[in-house]
């Protein structure tokens, strides 16, 4: 094959424990989800020539790489936040078609949770004070408030309401309870998000994401080594990635997230459109996430986003564009950078192995297409993948 033909696929996903675990390290949980992907894909540790992790170690992902026994010839420790991981897996696919890795193993582990139970960090995150963030900082931004205040601007220029923005919540949990493995699977409705301790105008503490502990892990290979793997591959169609700003100051819209760009390379390079795609799965630290990312994929029209959530369409059963179908950062897990999490259950929905939650397609078959798309800081960074079966 020559440089830049190889095509790459995902042949193995996997989720160590996850929502309360007490008793594991990061490093451990890391090495749970790794081992469970290989043997998900049938594939030995030996053929990983290549590692993708970031946030844990003063020198990942060599220190990751060590405990887990691998030692590869291509490495990426990008950290732009909870995007990390689709930009990470483009990288890889890149990588895969040139040959300069036959096998890619993306792997990420918090215990965010229990290290907070345990008192051996806040549930306050810095980000630190040098920087652009030196004149934001003394302000009182907080991650947070960063979020909400740009649902606000939303909420200003479009009409959209929180009532709305619940909704984003609400189907969240009702997708959680189909799924086994959701930390939160109780039904909620718009009353109990909106009824909740405010914690950043206008968010309530059900339009923000929970805190769970957890890792996962995606195999990424190239085509000739489908034929060895015990699943069936998940095809990288299209990849796209941005960065946007750090400080607020510098964002041109609030209403206009990264993925407006990432979401649009992505499936420009798939040659696909959005209406073809069968379902999504989206970063969602808070319901605005949701809204807006919806409408930078092209979904729906730039402040139409609210109109499209309330009427159902977020749903499993029944709803038109299924998104975040094992209830997403706000009902299932959350636990610190949650980019992984949405390629490990985009390839399951495309396996067709979700049991309840199993996402049909147009035709009443298991889903063609999906999209994988995740926003890292407070809208500062964007990755996006189109996944497929064909």
């Amino acid at each position: 094959m020559t440089p830049g033909s190889r095509k790459a696929a995902v042949v193995g996903v996997a989720l160590s424990d996850c929502g309360r675990v007490e008793h594991a390290t990061p490093y451990a949980l890391h090495a749970q989800a790794a081992r469970r992907a290989l043997a998900d894909a049938g594939l030995g540790r030996e053929v990983v020539d290549g590692f993708a992790s970031a946030g844990l170690g003063t020198l990942a992902p060599v220190e990751v790489a060590e405990y887990l026994g691998l030692r590869p010839t291509w490495v990426d420790s990008t950290s732009v936040g909870g995007s990390t991981w689709e930009v990470m897996a483009a990288h890889a696919a890149d990588a895969i078609a040139m040959g300069h890795a036959d096998a890619v193993l993306l792997v990420y582990g918090s215990t965010a949770r229990a290290d907070i139970r345990a008192g051996r960090r806040t549930g306050d995150l810095s980000f630190g004070s040098r920087g652009p963030l030196q004149f934001e900082v003394p302000y009182g931004h907080t991650l947070i408030a960063k979020y909400a205040m740009a649902a606000r601007r939303h909420m200003i220029e479009h009409g959209t309401t929180v009532e709305q923005l619940a909704q984003v919540a609400v189907q969240a949990r009702a997708n959680a309870a189909l799924n086994p493995e959701a930390m939160f699977r109780d039904p909620i409705t718009v009353d109990d998000v909106l009824n909740g301790p405010m914690i950043a105008d206008p968010f309530t503490r059900l339009h923000c994401c929970i805190r769970s502990d957890g890792g996962a892990a995606v195999l990424l290979a190239a085509e000739e080594f489908v034929r060895d793997c015990r699943t069936a591959p998940v095809w990288v169609l299209g990849t796209g990635e941005h960065v946007s700003h750090a400080a607020m100051s510098e964002w041109p819209d609030f209403t206009t997230g990264p993925a407006a760009v990432s979401g649009r390379l992505a499936l420009e390079r798939a040659g696909v459109r959005p209406a073809e795609i069968d379902f999504a799965e989206l970063y969602d630290a808070f319901t605005y996430m949701t809204l807006v990312t919806l409408e930078d994929l092209g979904f729906c029209g730039k402040g139409e986003g609210g109109a499209f959530v309330e009427k159902g369409r977020l749903l499993v059963r029944g709803g038109e564009l299924p998104v975040n179908t094992d209830g997403g950062g706000l009902s299932a897990q959350h636990p610190g950078m949650r980019g992984l999490f949405l390629l490990v259950e985009a390839v399951r929905q495309l396996r067709g192995e979700c049991g309840e939650r199993q996402v049909r397609g147009r035709d009443g078959e298991l889903p063609r297409l999906g999209v994988a798309s995740a926003t890292g800081g407070w809208f500062c960074s964007s990755g996006t993948l189109v996944l497929g079966r064909d």
